[in-house]
């Protein structure tokens, strides 16, 4: 039987049919969907973790319980699940063990464009690199045998073409005969003080020395000649572009990118004129060909920033574009915070009190936008409390008051805690608002340990967020509603001149969550022509729910689209007319 399957979709179902039992990650732009598709499959556990670093621990746990394991991430979750994965390249595996990362060249979604291709060349550990849906779900059902037989854990690297595209996939039944998980003791090999870590190192070199050797033979790497005055190594997305721009080429398509099958390079270099590598983002192919003795043209006339497409290959090889006249650019659409969320006052708060304002990572990092624009800096996950409680340690004692740390509630649990703790600890005087909407909102509302649901739908215990700053150390904790906007600026206020660590709460759901009871939406609002005057405050609060309607001259008047407003109420205050009312 064949489906239609994005490439998350396919590789939930390679993992079903691999017999997976534990599946662990934390939701980001491109690889949330793996795990809300693997939920279908009810033999394998699934769930959401605190962080990347946790849900490998999880998976490193289930396949030293001689289970089959997967875990997703998106490419900068590797960097925080970093400190397993190397110690877990020594110890090896019991049961295979796969580790999905998305990449995101062009950074749709992203902070960065790392090429994770980089990390299992680090950690030591093989990387398959799958080039459809079809190969998302092979790729993952064969990462487990190679996982097994190799003794490693194995990466696979999607990018966000390849998971949010779609293609055929041809579905079979789960494997069968898989040994039961069962306790197996091994410390020497499983428990990495500096003694046994010195015998499985050398064990490591010779697992990728062999992986390299048998890559001719494995089914991930393949050799298709065709005119052979032009030859192509490529992987992934690339090879489709390749094939569509360059149908006479001979190409020696990659499924394996880590380790690098040495002789099968050097067999199709000596079978072709010219060699070229396309490859996204850095030149990691190309460069390990060229520290082989082997010419090849890569990044000399390839961008490194950025995804390819089939026109920028062609314009790379000075070949016609295919674009025609009617492919007209699409006007700018720049994301906004949905009408009615509840961190929209509080960044409205936070820039009339002129806050130098420390961010993070999630759907509040819009405010950084006009006409909010009340965010100074966005590092990664976790940072923003760090980042403050640096700031207030070089800056007077005036500035010192402007400083706040603004975190989600999802970001706060994943990396946010250790730096509350060390803002305590350091008795660095700055003020941290938890901005609390009840779900991981960002990445499509994924549940988290304070939403009170797992990743199943079942009920669960949920944080409580004072008790958890106060546990911490934290002495002065306020719990707001953000969307009153007096309340919210008061105490704002009151915190930033406090000369001591202090935690602002703020208390409202997502606006998005849909399960009963948690968000309702309110009656909406409408404007009295007749008492608008044209001043625009209430444009300052950047709702997409409220439009200008222009008159004549310079004057206009406001509008409120009732198919967008949530009834939050926010506009209503800013309104100094009593322009802005309930609709009847």
């Amino acid at each position: 039987m064949q489906e239609i399957f994005s490439g998350n979709e396919a590789i939930a179902r390679g993992a079903h049919e691999a017999g997976v039992r534990v599946a662990s990650a934390y939701p980001g732009t491109p690889s949330t969907e793996i795990l809300e598709n693997i939920i279908q499959y009810k033999e394998i556990d699934a769930s959401w973790a605190p962080n990347e670093k946790v849900a490998l621990e999880v998976g490193i746990g289930a396949s030293f319980g001689g289970g089959r394991a997967l875990v997703a991430m998106k490419h900068v979750g590797v960097n925080v699940a970093a400190d397993p994965l190397f110690t877990l390249s020594y110890t090896g595996v019991n049961g295979g063990l796969l580790l999905v990362v998305a990449d995101d060249p062009e950074m749709h979604s992203s902070q960065n464009e790392q090429d994770s291709r980089n990390y299992a060349k680090f950690a030591k550990v093989p990387m398959l690199e799958p080039a459809d849906s079809r190969e998302c779900k092979e790729f993952t059902r064969l990462a487990f045998e190679l996982s097994e037989r190799y003794d490693t854990p194995v990466m696979l690297r999607s990018t966000t073409r390849i998971s949010h595209g779609k293609s055929i996939v041809e579905l079979k039944e789960p494997v069968t005969g898989l040994p039961a998980p069962k306790l197996v003791r091994n410390a020497a090999k499983l428990v990495m003080l500096p003694g046994n870590a010195k015998v499985r190192h050398p064990l490591v070199e010779e697992r990728m020395a062999k992986l390299s050797r048998d890559g001719a033979a494995l089914p991930f790497n393949r050799l298709e000649l065709r005119d052979t005055r032009m030859g192509v190594i490529t992987s992934g997305v690339c090879y489709q572009y390749v094939r569509e721009v360059l149908p006479g080429a001979s190409t020696l398509k990659l499924g394996m990118v880590h380790p690098l099958p040495h002789d099968l390079i050097r067999e199709f270099a000596a079978k072709v004129d010219r060699l070229y590598v396309v490859e996204e983002l850095d030149p990691f192919i190309e460069e390990q060909i060229k520290a082989m003795g082997i010419a090849v043209t890569g990044k000399e006339i390839l961008p490194i920033c950025g995804e390819l497409t089939p026109g920028r290959i062609r314009k790379a090889f000075g070949l016609p574009s295919a674009e025609t006249s009617a492919m007209e650019k699409l006007p700018g659409r720049p994301p906004n915070m949905c009408p009615g969320c509840p961190h929209r006052g509080v960044f409205f708060a936070l820039n009339q009190l002129k806050a130098y304002v420390t961010g993070d990572i999630g759907c509040y990092t819009l405010g950084f936008l006009p006409p909010l624009s009340a965010m100074d800096t966005c590092i990664c996950m976790g940072a923003s409390i760090g980042n403050a409680t640096g700031v207030v340690k070089v800056v007077g004692e005036e500035e010192r008051k402007k400083v706040v740390a603004v975190i989600g509630d999802s970001t706060f649990l994943h990396t946010g805690i250790n730096g509350l703790m060390d803002m305590v600890y350091n008795n660095a005087p700055a003020t941290v608002v938890i901005l609390d909407n009840r779900i991981t909102a960002m990445t499509g509302r994924q549940e988290n340990p304070a939403s009170g649901f797992t990743l199943m739908d079942e009920p669960a215990q949920r944080i409580d967020f004072p008790l958890l700053c106060k546990a911490l150390g934290v002495k002065h904790i306020r719990v707001v509603n953000p969307l009153d906007l007096e309340e919210t600026r008061r105490v704002l206020q009151e915190e930033m001149e406090r000369p001591e660590p202090s935690v602002i709460i703020t208390d409202k759901p997502c606006v998005l969550i849909k399960r009963e009871g948690v968000f309702t939406k309110g009656p909406v609002y409408q404007v009295n022509a007749e008492q608008c005057t044209g001043c625009r405050a209430c444009l300052k609060i950047g709702c997409p729910a409220i439009e200008w309607q222009p008159g004549e001259g310079k004057k206009g008047k406001a509008f409120i689209d009732p198919l967008l407003c949530t009834g939050c109420d926010v506009c209503r205050q800013l309104c100094k007319f009593d322009a802005i009312g309930r609709s009847k």
